[in-house]
């Protein structure tokens, strides 16, 4: 019993966190995704450095909602030892765990495979979003300043695109490297500014060893996750019997 109450306090806790930490990064998606401005203002000396944070409001709110609800499930299972929370909670992990470990390998084995797969999402949408769609349109500037880059494969991703039309048939300034008013056709193919999925996969061949070791820590804490939560159901269902 001893080992079980344990078990069940350090579950508490690690999810108590989880549930803490995911709060905290809801609300601030939702604040910045609201009011950007008054968050900047907050922040004042590191407004420049929280932009790209600002530009990923609704990212993170995503990921805020998904660490809400399992610092609440895993919460709420070990307290109240509720078996079908605990059951929740390791469907939860392992569909992710499962999700991550697919993305890993297709990335890994079939680049070219992802890289289609992705480009069909992302060329329509820096088609006809690019420029209208103000989510769309943040996140993308956030993604080729951060990465110095243009488009999904090049600045053609943009061409008789609405940005494009619409703005004198030009390109985004990303897309060339001379600091001008406007970047033009000739302007963007001189300047050839690589395209922001090749750009990654250099940023990532560069970084390989923090990303895998990142990755392989999440994989970690997912499994120990998986196995505490078992263990209470597994613990509880004897208790029943």
């Amino acid at each position: 019993m001893g080992c079980f109450t344990f078990v069940k306090v350090m579950m508490f806790l690690f999810n108590f966190l989880i549930f803490v930490g995911g709060a905290a990064l809801l609300a601030v998606g939702i604040w910045v995704s609201v009011d950007g401005g008054s968050f900047l203002k907050v922040l004042g000396p590191f407004s420049s450095q929280a932009m790209q944070f600002v530009n990923v409001g609704f990212f993170c709110i995503a990921v805020g909602a998904v660490l809400v609800l399992l610092g609440f499930l895993g919460c709420c299972g070990a307290q109240k030892e509720s078996k079908c929370l605990l059951l929740m909670f390791f469907a939860i992990i392992l569909i992710i765990f499962i999700a991550e470990v697919a993305a890993g390998v297709v990335a890994l084995a079939y680049s070219s495979f992802a890289e289609s797969i992705l480009k069909a999402w992302a060329t329509p949408a820096l088609q006809t979003q690019y420029g209208k769609d103000d989510v769309v349109t943040k996140i993308w500037n956030s993604t080729m300043t951060e990465l110095k880059c243009c488009g999904f494969t090049n600045y053609t991703d943009f061409t008789n695109s609405y940005y494009y039309n619409g703005h004198g048939n030009s390109y985004p300034l990303t897309c060339c490297r001379a600091l001008n008013a406007t970047c033009t056709q000739s302007a963007a193919e001189q300047s050839d500014v690589q395209g922001c999925f090749k750009q990654l996969l250099s940023t990532l061949k560069k970084n390989a060893n923090i990303v895998g070791g990142i990755a392989a820590g999440i994989c970690l804490l997912e499994v120990a996750a998986m196995f505490v939560s078992m263990y209470l159901y597994c613990h509880l269902d004897k208790n029943i019997r």
